[in-house]
């Protein structure tokens, strides 16, 4: 049904991101899918990393580390783009369908006073992207 899951990934909230990696591991292994991970910086230094050659770095380790932890193959994709805050959405969808992504699984967190005026990642990617979209909270 599934052969290729991605997943959005901010480097600088991991620990927040472990439910939504378990379900996608957990799909992968039912539909015998990859995952592909996919991260965004800026060429800028940033709060994970000095330049994106190091932020690229530190998002191959975790998928790495994703990986031996939970049996399947996850693969790091690191998109790089002028201003995060204003493209990172775009960036994201863009490089899904680029990848050939079939299914996302998308981390979440209890919707707040923000989420009511600027929409959240997933939820934007939810509404605006014709892939489907697996929301993990």
């Amino acid at each position: 049904m599934y052969e290729r899951i991605g997943m959005p990934v901010d480097l600088a909230h991991t620990q927040t991101l472990e439910k939504a990696v378990e379900t996608a591991a957990a799909l992968a292994r039912t539909f015998g899918a990859s995952i592909d991970l996919v991260a965004v910086t800026s060429p800028s230094p940033g709060e994970v990393a000095r330049d994106p050659h190091a932020f690229g770095e530190k998002l191959a380790a975790y998928a790495r580390d994703c990986s031996s932890r939970h049996g399947v193959t996850f693969t790091a994709h690191a998109r790089i783009c002028d201003d995060p805050t204003v493209e990172l959405d775009r960036t994201l969808s863009d490089a899904f369908h680029e990848l050939g992504v079939d299914l996302l699984v998308v981390a979440s967190h209890v919707p707040g006073l923000r989420e009511y005026v600027f929409s959240s990642n997933a939820g934007w990617l939810a509404s605006h992207t014709d892939l489907s979209v697996f929301v993990v909270r």
